[in-house]
């Protein structure tokens, strides 16, 4: 069977989805490949008369049940449709089948599945990457509109902004574990988040790509994080080629657990090809026989957030450090400040030093 991969681009009101699906059909066809979309569902719904404000309880509740049953088989008929190309194939959902339970009580949620013969770790293991383009209303208010959707009930206003980032951090919430989500910051140039997005999923489809540095800084907490997502890490490496980084990660929040297998091999001196996949329990387990002799396990503690616009993930070391606090953020452009938190404190900036990347903290001294 061929490998096609299926990608959701999702987010809060507002964060460009529309827009970029455009320039993604527009990017990869022009690569030889056959890109297929996946239609919003619940704007389908929506247009069509049904919303989720209604009273109705019965109401509400048989259109998210409608809502997530033809999210499913859209893209399973997707799916069948792209087995039959000759060409390369991915397809791209407008939204995947997690972002219905961001719009509704857990119980609920939880109901539907089970009426669907499913559970919320199944759904999210139906998608190969989940690409979260974070709502304009969150660091880029000037450009937050109800223009480019008319059944948009977060208006542009105080209220209609508070709304649409609550809705954008829940949407981000629901995606937690996926082991390929990316949040896509918003930029001071939209292009320069519409090339991100591109980006990304060229790592998805194995594209080799330009070694880039994340901005890293050690720092220190001075005050209460804002909500945010808090999970352990346990992170081992497994014996390798030379030029060839073998990660395997178990992340568990909130009684889950999710393992993933990634490998990053560098193709030339400015080109790295990066692949990662999930792992059963059982495969974990195995593959920890191939540890790295040379380089301990690294456990630590990861908060990630969104704060003006900008995706941070903090990393509190337990072994084999445990006095280091270091800061990432991704998708920062070169020419672009970095939106520091009031209850950050940075201490060095160590982007680029490899004396702070993970590989390297793990060595055995």
């Amino acid at each position: 069977m061929k490998d096609i991969k299926r990608i959701v681009l999702t987010g809060g009101p507002c964060a460009g989805k529309t827009t970029a699906l455009v320039r993604i059909i527009e990017h990869f066809s022009n690569l030889g490949f056959k890109v297929f979309t996946v239609p919003e569902v619940p704007t389908m719904y929506s247009q069509g008369g049904w919303s989720y404000l209604t009273p109705n309880h019965d109401l509400y509740y048989e259109g998210e049940l409608a809502i997530l049953r033809t999210q499913l088989a859209l893209e399973d008929s997707f799916m069948r449709l792209a087995e039959t190309c000759t060409k390369p194939t991915f397809i791209v959902c407008d939204r995947g089948t997690m972002d219905i339970s961001a719009y509704i009580d857990p119980a609920m949620w939880e109901e539907l599945c089970q009426k669907c013969g499913t559970n919320s770790n199944e759904l999210r293991q139906r998608y190969d990457a989940v690409l979260h383009l974070v709502s304009a209303a969150d660091g880029a208010e000037q450009y937050y509109t109800t223009a480019t959707n008319s059944t948009r009930y977060e208006q542009a206003n105080e209220e209609g902004l508070r709304i649409a980032r609550d809705l954008d951090k829940k949407v981000n919430k629901s995606w937690t574990g996926h082991p390929h989500l990316r949040v896509i910051n918003n930029h001071d140039d939209f292009d320069t988040k519409l090339r991100r997005v591109l980006k990304e999923i060229s790592n998805v489809l194995e594209i080799p790509q330009p070694i880039e540095d994340e901005r890293t800084y050690i720092v220190e907490l001075t005050g209460q994080l804002p909500e945010n997502i808090e999970s352990e890490i346990t992170q081992t490496y497994l014996v390798a080629d030379p030029d060839c980084e073998i990660r395997l990660r178990r992340r568990s929040w909130s009684g889950e657990v999710v393992n993933v297998h990634k490998t990053k091999k560098r193709i030339s001196a400015n080109e790295v090809l990066e692949t990662e996949r999930q792992v059963s329990n059982a495969l974990y387990e195995s593959l920890l026989q191939q540890a790295d002799p040379y380089r301990a396990t690294i456990r630590k503690t990861r908060r990630s957030f969104i704060w003006r616009g900008q995706f941070f993930q903090i990393d509190t070391f337990h072994e084999p450090v445990d006095n280091l606090v270091l800061l990432e953020t991704k998708g920062v452009a070169q020419q672009e400040s970095v939106n520091f938190p009031p209850f950050i404190k940075v201490i060095k900036d160590v982007t680029g030093n490899h004396e702070y990347y993970n590989y390297n903290i793990a060595l055995r001294r």
